[in-house]
């Protein structure tokens, strides 16, 4: 299928990076190029726009999605993780601005052969990057009870995670877990009848073992810094979340840049010499608004934070 992906907060995200025409831009989770494109119009052609990505599917739509403005844009097929190592080598070192849209696209939630949705009876599978050899079902049967528990309990804050886990090692016992019909089918037997009546029962779990097989919280904890490091003066790095994992991340390492002091309060100066980096822009997050609320029903549970560096 073709590689669609509703871009979420997208013109309150390219207002907020307050696009200069000649400066240099980064789309750290391209997607299928929503955004990208948005800030590709806006650019001159003294300006440059990085689109990382590590989903081959995407690279591929956004370069043909790209391609009127091919002259300003580099496809990077990488993490945002790496975003350092990627741009230095075009000789980048600063940006003016940084997009991520974290989280997983309507394309890979709609191609049933990706196992990222449990709408479709498929091959457990779930990588953003297929090169990783770690899929969805090597998770679910080769971690052991408890790993299960902590993945599905803090990344999917799934209220009955450990009795999944506990199902989960029970099944497989008898066979390998193969599908996510069969992963639908075990969740649906761990959760009592009356507690299955708010959305899909599987979907806290799913979003876990997602998440555990991207590495999404680690790359995104271990990378915020990096980017905050590498904005210009007047720079902005725009994140959009999807659930409060993600959120508290973004929260936090805006705070810490902010007020970085780790002096004791009674210290009538700061002797730690740790400087404020810059500003959160946005001291609450912004919200889709209630029209695009009704176009794209899955930008509902969307965040959008932003950082202004000094």
């Amino acid at each position: 299928m073709a590689f669609s992906h509703y871009s979420v907060l997208l013109q309150e995200t390219i207002t907020n990076l307050n696009i200069k025409a000649d400066g240099v831009y980064v789309d750290g989770t391209l997607g299928g190029g929503g955004h990208a494109l948005e800030v590709a119009k806006r650019l001159s052609e003294g300006g440059r726009l990085f689109g990382i990505d590590q989903d081959d599917a995407a690279l591929q739509a956004a370069e043909e999605r790209l391609s009127a403005y091919q002259d300003r844009v580099t496809l990077v097929r990488s993490n945002y993780c790496n975003i350092r190592e990627a741009l230095a080598q075009y000789g980048v070192e600063q940006v003016d601005g940084i997009v991520l849209d974290l989280g997983v696209s309507s394309y890979q939630l709609d191609t049933e052969e990706r196992g990222f949705s449990y709408r479709f009876d498929t091959k457990l599978d779930m990588r953003m990057d297929r090169r990783q050899t770690l899929t969805a079902q090597t998770i679910v049967n080769q971690y052991t009870e408890q790993e299960l528990y902590r993945i599905i309990r803090d990344y999917g804050e799934e209220q009955f995670a450990k009795n999944i886990a506990k199902h989960i090692v029970r099944f497989r016992e008898e066979k390998q877990i193969e599908t996510t019909g069969e992963l639908n089918e075990i969740i649906k037997a761990a959760i009592p009848a009356k507690m299955r009546q708010n959305g899909h029962p599987s979907k806290r779990t799913f979003q876990a073992i997602r998440i555990e097989c991207n590495r999404e919280l680690e790359v995104l904890r271990d990378s915020l810094d990096t980017m905050i490091e590498m904005l210009a003066p007047e720079g902005r790095l725009c994140i959009i979340t999807f659930h409060s994992l993600e959120d508290r991340l973004v929260k936090a390492a805006f705070k810490r840049s902010e007020n970085p002091c780790t002096c004791p309060p009674e210290f009538p100066v700061c002797i730690c010499g740790k400087k404020p980096q810059g500003r959160a822009v946005t001291k609450k997050p912004i919200l889709p608004t209630e029209e695009e609320l009704r176009e794209n029903s899955r930008s509902k549970s969307a965040k959008l934070r932003v950082f202004e560096k000094k």
